[in-house]
């Protein structure tokens, strides 16, 4: 009983830390993804292959946010792999892999993603007194051969985009892999080790989260097509706001906010 009381986790975590760090993650979070989410729709709407993984990424994200139980790590790291390669063989190799890069070829692969997803959670909820055991995932690529026919600009985007992927993963998973590890060596039958380290592992659980948050700035970062159609909605938004500011009866109002949201 005495070793049981021992292994408590602090209150204050639950009470305070817990729900301080995941209302602010959902305050930036949701609507960073649901634009993210709209203008992928417009995209995939007029043909853009990487507009499914970017609908696939905002959903998982959204999930994460507004239901904390769907708490699917590595979920939103599969799809932003497969962001990485198929910008990098629309770059590289525009002509060997245009059948690799259609989108049914993206559906698939998201679909494939999805289920690899739900088989991991149905077999982690089917054993509860399993230890879990975490290994870092690791990304298998091509040698970055740049031929000179591609030019500086595009060679300086994918390393940016890339860099940014490993940046993004070390800040949200590096601090939860390193503590799953060491817990994974010592913590069996040793009540010491899960009570000195239960504040950095709930601590950096809830850093898992930040992935979510810098999701739809990757997403601008790698599509200009993204950043063009963002441009172009806070356009709209910006010139029904000045109609709003302008008239005065309500009914216009009214009228004005029904047009955007239809639009």
């Amino acid at each position: 009983m005495e070793m049981d009381t021992k292994c408590k986790s602090p209150e204050w975590m639950e009470q305070y830390m817990y729900p301080t760090a995941y209302s602010l993650f959902f305050i930036i979070g949701f609507p960073a993804n649901c634009l993210s989410l709209y203008v992928a729709w417009v995209l995939m709407k007029k043909g853009n292959n990487l507009a499914v993984y970017l609908i696939n990424l905002s959903v998982g994200d959204l999930l994460v946010i507004a239901v904390v139980m769907f708490n699917s790590f590595y979920m939103g790291s599969g799809f932003l792999c497969c962001i990485s390669v198929d910008r990098y063989l629309a770059i590289v190799f525009p002509l060997h892999f245009a059948r690799v890069r259609e989108v049914r070829t993206t559906v698939l692969l998201s679909v494939i993603i999805w289920l690899a997803v739900i088989v991991l959670h149905v077999s982690l909820f089917t054993y509860t007194e399993t230890i879990w055991n975490f290994c870092a995932s690791r990304m298998c690529e091509e040698p970055m051969i740049m031929t000179a026919t591609i030019i500086r600009a595009e060679r300086r985007k994918i390393c940016r985009l890339l860099f940014s992927l490993l940046f993004t993963y070390l800040l949200a998973f590096m601090p939860f892999q390193v503590v799953m590890f060491i817990r994974g060596l010592l913590e069996p039958g040793n009540c010491s080790v899960t009570h000195n380290l239960r504040d950095y592992y709930m601590v950096f659980v809830a850093m898992t989260t930040i992935n979510s948050v810098l999701d739809p700035i990757l997403y601008c970062l790698i599509s200009d097509s993204a950043k063009t159609e963002m441009k172009r909605l806070f356009k709209v938004c910006e010139e029904q706001f000045i109609k709003l500011s302008c008239f005065s009866p309500t009914s216009v109002r009214l009228e004005i906010l029904l047009q955007l949201f239809l639009h």
